[in-house]
């Protein structure tokens, strides 16, 4: 894989534990407006003045209750939809339209049914004319990193919901993206296949090393995977809390009973349960 994806060691004079990485994606005081539906409909404030700064190999996840902006704040990464003020920056160029520089991970496999294993893995970077010889390199690589060496001609129909997932990861990763953007990718599997994904993802981040923005619904989950949690409020979006994780990667699920992976959970619990119940009855 190419230098995109490393990490730049610290310097000299840098203290051990400094966080020397670069930002990948920021969000500088941006704010998102839709216009009104109908002729008695209001404008809708999605997102108001979002300020986040997001390190280049660091795990993200997004919490919020439905409706608080996470969707548009990926979409806006994506390149999908623009701010209505403010800027968001992808390695320090605003971003205006989508590219390969960014893969993502949706919640349905998203595969064409038509296609195998392999032609689905391979159809983005072989229609952007890349080599032959460097994608199916890749994709080798990639069907053993997800553990699906000997499926490569079997279809989508043919396969599980996880191992649907799997090629879609790696469709994602075969472009060797600066950021991978996941959109609650394993809400729609079983409880077993999700927790094999979480530890599939953690494996392919330490092999692999791409900046990950993770949005779900699932507490735990945001906390298991990632290095940074940010729990947005009720709409407008902002950032209500923010919880650094500070445990070593890739994780093993004994995590999940420690002392630390609790306490985040119950405070991440409360904060949103917070949100969830403003959402559901208002403050007159």
């Amino acid at each position: 894989m190419n230098d995109l994806w490393h990490t730049r060691p610290p310097t000299a004079d840098t203290p051990p534990n400094a966080d020397t990485r670069e930002d990948m994606v920021v969000f500088e005081n941006v704010s998102k407006t839709y216009p009104q539906h109908g002729n008695s409909g209001q404008p809708t404030l999605a997102i108001d003045s979002l300020n986040v700064r997001i390190k280049k190999t660091e795990i993200i996840s997004i919490l919020g209750p439905t409706g608080c902006g996470k969707s548009t704040a990926m979409n806006m990464i994506a390149g999908f939809e623009s701010p209505s003020s403010g800027t968001v920056l992808l390695d320090g160029v605003p971003v205006n339209k989508p590219g390969p520089d960014r893969s993502i991970v949706f919640q349905q496999a998203s595969l064409f049914p038509w296609l195998t294993v392999l032609e689905n893995i391979i159809l983005g970077v072989k229609s952007r004319g890349m080599s032959s010889a460097i994608y199916m390199d890749r994709a080798r690589q990639l069907l053993a990193a997800v553990r699906l060496t000997g499926f490569e001609k079997h279809y989508p129909y043919q396969l599980s919901g996880g191992m649907q997932q799997r090629v879609q990861i790696a469709r994602a990763l075969i472009s060797e993206p600066g950021v991978i953007l996941m959109d609650e990718p394993f809400g729609a599997l079983d409880s077993q296949t999700r927790l094999m994904m979480q530890e599939l993802v953690l494996q392919l981040w330490q092999q692999y090393q791409p900046t990950i923005i993770f949005i779900t619904h699932d507490v735990a989950e945001a906390v298991f995977v990632s290095d940074r949690v940010l729990l947005m409020s009720q709409r407008p979006g902002r950032v209500k809390l923010a919880i650094d994780i500070n445990e070593p990667k890739p994780r093993v699920q004994e995590f999940i009973t420690s002392s630390r992976f609790i306490q985040v959970q119950s405070e991440l619990l409360h904060a949103l349960r917070s949100e969830v119940q403003d959402t559901v009855n208002p403050p007159t």
